[in-house]
């Protein structure tokens, strides 16, 4: 009886968003999380007040952006808790400071040193496209550019692209 090998689909998704792409070119520090309400992994983030890390939005600049926020494993605190992939508030937050990770593209097609943007306003017309996601397109004074970074590729079928740091803003 011979062997019948089978494969499933053709080709391979990205990951998932917040998970380092490649090393060892890349720095990660520990701050803690901030604001009233969890983010996810893969969110780009900036300093609030008191210097916890917080999503980028409203009036956010791209001189403030301190990183992403990495998916890590984390211990569940109770049984019906577990596996969110966000962190809550207080929590210590792994920020992906420099180098390759994996982030969702919510809009355009990202491309190989492809400028990147973050949306800081909602607009009716792309609804899909939340506040504190990241882009390929601009739009307008909704979104701003971020200088420091460039698109490693395209997305996958998830809409999962990798994101490459070039330098730190914000230690």
């Amino acid at each position: 009886m011979g062997l019948n090998p089978q494969v499933i689909g053709n080709s391979l998704t990205f990951g998932f968003a917040g998970s380092y792409a490649r090393q060892p070119d890349m720095i990660v520090n520990t701050r803690p999380a901030g604001g009233e309400a969890p983010f996810p992994f893969g969110t780009p983030l900036k300093y609030d007040g008191s210097k916890a890390v917080v999503p980028m939005g409203a009036a956010a600049t791209a001189a403030e952006f301190v990183g992403v926020a990495g998916r890590e494993f984390k211990s569940s605190l109770t049984y019906l808790d577990q596996s969110q992939g966000a962190y809550a508030p207080g929590e210590p937050v792994s920020v992906f400071q420099r180098g390759s990770i994996q982030v969702k593209c919510q809009r355009g097609e990202p491309a190989v040193g492809g400028k990147v943007y973050v949306r800081i306003t909602y607009n009716e017309s792309y609804t899909g496209a939340v506040v504190s996601g990241f882009e390929a397109e601009a739009d307008s004074d909704k979104t701003i550019e971020l200088t420091n970074a460039q698109w490693g590729g395209p997305k996958d079928a998830n809409g999962v692209a990798e994101l490459v740091i070039l330098t730190r803003l914000n230690a």
